[in-house]
């Protein structure tokens, strides 16, 4: 996006307020009643249609228009508030998002717009919602001021005064205490105030509206005009308004109504994707420096290299820092798919979620959105029973998802439970059985059981819908986190639910790596899944043969050895190191010829002539310029499992 391409701008902008809009109407979809949320659903779509109109998209103004006035109603105590509403205009926002990309068939836009009207029509004979328009004026009083740089920003004074006259018998009359002296003015500020008497049927919310677009920044108040002879215990107060004027603890009014805190910079995310290619390459050569200073370099080069180094580590760290979002951002977008679902599924369900503030790299948060996806429909599909069946088990009506995240070290662990009826082991057995993914009556853990549903085209679905039952969507799940250089595990108890964690590293861009030696070569093994390291002497890998089992206390750990993985086919070193590592709950131990140290990892993507290889994760440079692999500790414990398998039987 061109920084100077305003059509652009507003189509990040439009993104944003859809986003916003979506989740007022998700929380009014809670609580039909709830005027705060009402108003700033209406402010959103007000907001839409003006800047759709100001930068050419005539359309989109004219379709938001429709929306607007059908929450103007609401607004205004017309029309009750109702599911089927909100519903409609889920499905309008869907519509203008496609406008704004101006990709959008307008035979779907008058669909949408028939079925609001019905949606109204409905509502208007069901019970009014109290009006907010505050009864028995006559008239208003209203004092306001902008702020000084209100023209720079495009506001036109005049334009809001005869708004304000076509609301009805206007008076208005002109402060001027606070206007400089003529040497001290700039011709761009403003420094009036205006004092107007509004006399006629209008309400408070048709006066905000003519400010909207400034509410933020103004001062603004209004005060009821009682007709003559009225019984009233004092004055009306003012309503000073120097925040908007919708106030709520409303988390979505808030952030729809509500000016940002602090001050940001919109950067594109290609910039940042650059940016941090060029840290890379920095760590890297600094990297070389260091080698260099140790061999050959003085004192002073040595105290340069060591400079160079932390802020190398330093920058390294912002930029990781300014690659991090909150998971709330990708929590946020799953409100919608279980509104969706809870309709589409006939069952009542409700989505829990914990942890948003929870940071990860934005690459994994792009990346982790569709498994998500498939996740959750699951859950709510095979997994929560119909309400009925709930009631008879002793359940609540209303199913429940909860979406949890937290920090782990160097990954971020995400889980999905949901309170449904567990997965049925004999069926995912037989099903198993029945596709020739396992022999009849073959010994399974449980977790290997479990794991049986990642498998391709596997689904215990009775019958295919539009939500399941193709056996396509959990296979891709498991790719896709195993990309990340992820791990999954399923738990599962009958009767109460299951849950599904997710294991994925914070960053796929930079990580601190153990650098090892097996044979000749190098690699890298993760840092943040390294738990500890052991000497093996000759002698008790002798002892080993045929078991590959250490006690490590008062606890047998299965080890692999990656001489043998690797097929080195050099003699083994006197004595060889065990490097602990953690994958999920599990401890593996990986033999190696050396430790070498710890190293900062810049990971690079391997060709698509190596992608395949599912031992490692990617490559990295070394100080010395030669290429180091950089392991995937899940999917080589997966792979060395048969060999290992073979050697105990030829044991």
């Amino acid at each position: 996006m061109s920084a100077n391409d305003p059509v652009a701008a507003f189509r990040v902008e439009a993104g944003e307020l859809l986003d916003q809009v979506e989740q007022g109407l998700l929380d009014l979809g809670h609580r039909l009643d709830d005027m705060n949320v009402v108003n700033a659903v209406f402010r959103g779509l007000h907001t839409l249609k003006g800047s759709g109109a100001m930068f050419g998209f005539d359309a989109l103004a004219g379709f938001t228009h429709h929306c607007e006035s059908a929450f103007d109603q609401v607004r205004k105590g017309t029309v009750p508030a109702t599911g089927e509403m909100v519903a409609v205009i889920l499905s309008a926002g869907d519509h203008m998002r496609a406008l704004v990309e101006g990709d959008a068939p307008k035979a779907v836009g008058d669909e949408i717009l028939v079925r609001l009207a019905a949606a109204v029509e409905a509502a208007r004979g069901g019970p009014v919602a109290a009006a907010t328009v505050t009864g028995g004026t006559q008239g208003w009083r209203l004092s306001f001021r902008l702020p000084v740089d209100a023209v720079v920003n495009g506001t036109n004074p005049l334009m809001l005064l005869d708004e304000l006259r076509a609301l009805g018998e206007c008076t208005v009359v002109a402060r001027t205490d606070t206007v400089p002296m003529l040497d001290d003015l700039a011709v761009a500020e403003i420094h009036i105030g205006w004092d107007v008497t509004l006399i006629g049927d209008m309400s408070r919310e048709d006066i905000e509206d003519v400010f909207i677009f400034v509410m933020d920044d103004m001062t603004l108040s209004i005060e009821p005009i009682e007709p003559a002879g009225a019984d009233v215990a004092g004055p009306a107060p003012a309503d000073e308004v120097d925040t908007p004027a919708v106030e709520s603890d409303d988390p979505v009014a808030a952030r729809i109504a509500a000016k940002p805190a602090g001050e940001s910079v919109r950067v594109p995310a290609e910039r940042l994707d650059a940016l941090m290619d060029r840290v890379g390459e920095l760590v890297i050569a600094q990297s070389r420096l260091s080698q260099l200073a140790q061999q050959d370099g003085g004192v002073a080069m040595r105290s340069i290299s060591e400079e160079i180094e932390r802020l190398a580590g330093e920058l390294r760290d912002t930029m990781m820092v300014l690659r991090m979002v909150p998971v709330a951002t990708l929590f946020g977008r799953f409100r919608r798919l279980i509104h969706d679902l809870s309709r589409d599924t006939g069952k009542t369900i409700e989505l829990v979620t914990e942890g948003e503030h929870t940071e990860v790299d934005k690459t994994v948060i792009e990346r982790l959105f569709d498994p998500l996806v498939h996740l959750i429909r699951n859950s709510c599909d095979h997994g929560l029973e119909p309400g009925e069946q709930r009631l008879a088990a002793g359940k609540p009506e209303a199913g429940t998802v909860r979406l949890s995240a937290h920090q782990a070290g160097g990954e971020v662990v995400i889980t999905i439970r949901d309170d449904g009826r567990g997965i049925d082991r004999v069926r995912v057995r037989a099903k198993a059985e029945a596709n020739g993914l396992i022999e009849p009556g073959q010994p399974l853990a449980d977790q290997e059981l479990l794991q049986l549903i990642f498998a391709p085209g596997f689904s215990t679905a009775a019958q295919v819908t539009n939500l399941s039952g193709r056996g396509v969507g959990m296979d891709v799940v498991k790719r896709t986190i195993e990309s990340l250089r992820g791990t999954i595990d399923v738990a599962s108890v009958d009767g109460e639910g299951s849950t599904i964690t997710l294991r994925i590293p914070l960053t796929l861009a930079i990580i601190e790596g153990l650098l090892i030696r097996v044979g000749e070569a190098r690699y890298v093994l993760p840092l943040a899944a390294v738990e500890e390291c052991l000497e093996l002497t000759l002698e008790e890998d002798g002892r080993s043969r045929g078991q590959n089992l250490i006690t490590l206390r008062d606890r047998l750990i299965p080890f692999v050895r990656l001489r043998e993985v690797f097929a080195t086919g050099t003699p083994p070193d006197p004595y060889q190191k065990i490097v602990v590592v953690s994958v999920g709950q599990e401890r593996v131990g990986l033999v190696v010829d050396q430790i070498i140290g710890n190293h900062q990892t810049v990971i690079k993507s391997l060709t698509a002539l190596h992608r395949g290889v599912a031992s490692f994760a990617g490559a990295t440079i070394l100080g010395d310029g030669s290429v180091a692999l950089i392991l995937d500790i899940g999917q080589l414990v997966a792979a060395a499992q048969p060999r290992e398998e073979r050697l105990r039987a030829a044991a």
